[in-house]
């Protein structure tokens, strides 16, 4: 049996602390009370752990404006810090909560909004927290364009399910959808995959993919 070394403890504060000092000292990362919404935003990713998924799609497509969202300001400095070695000068990077996005945001300014393997919050008590909750899909379809949508991503199948029964419920319509991402014939930039999606695949689990426009305003 292995013996934990206290001073790993320490080196891990150390590494955190290091992160999070790159995330402030980046011109790409904003916290709430720094952020611009200038140049305005096109397409989000919520959720967007290291923020990779997006640098890969703000590279793909210059022309777009992008912005990775997530909790974690030590996991978006990644994407941050992969943008600036790329010269991806189209995608910012904001540390924010969903229930914030409303006065972060203007209102119907994205064409697409990228839910990627959020937590599942398994638990029927915590399904409020779910990012495809009827309370989040409300703020999606007021922060969409009229001919904007919703892309989610997730290897959850119990998540994937009960997030299409909310989007019926709530009026959205379904415009493509698989169980399988990577093995269907759809769109190749939906198949840019995240760094869980990455881990996920070579584990062998099945990527689920929908989406979903929302009810006409």
């Amino acid at each position: 049996m292995s013996v934990l070394d206290p001073n790993d403890f320490i080196i891990s504060r150390k590494r955190k602390k290091y992160r999070f000092a790159l995330f402030a000292n980046s011109p790409l990362c904003f916290e709430t009370d720094e952020w611009r919404n200038d140049p305005r935003p096109d397409v989000m990713e919520l959720g967007a752990g290291t923020g990779l998924f997006g640098v890969a799609m703000a590279h793909a497509t210059p022309g777009r404006q992008f912005i990775a969202v997530d909790v974690k300001a030590d996991r978006l400095q990644t994407g941050a810090r992969e943008a600036t070695a790329q010269s991806v000068a189209n995608i910012r990077f904001l540390r924010a909560r969903a229930d914030q996005l409303l006065d972060l945001l203007d209102d119907s300014s994205l064409t697409s909004i990228w839910v990627t393997f959020p937590d599942p919050f398994p638990k029927d008590r915590s399904a409020k927290h779910r990012l495809t909750h009827p309370q989040f899909l409300q703020t999606y379809q007021q922060l969409l364009r009229p001919d904007g949508a919703l892309y989610f991503k997730t290897d959850a199948k119990g998540l994937f399910d009960w997030s299409l029964e909310q989007l019926v419920a709530q009026g959205w319509k379904i415009e493509e959808l698989s169980f399988d991402l990577h093995e269907s014939n759809l769109d190749s930039s939906y198949k840019i995959p995240t760094t869980y999606e990455a881990r996920y695949m070579r584990e062998g689990l099945k990527i689920n993919f929908v989406r979903a426009t929302p009810p006409k305003k």
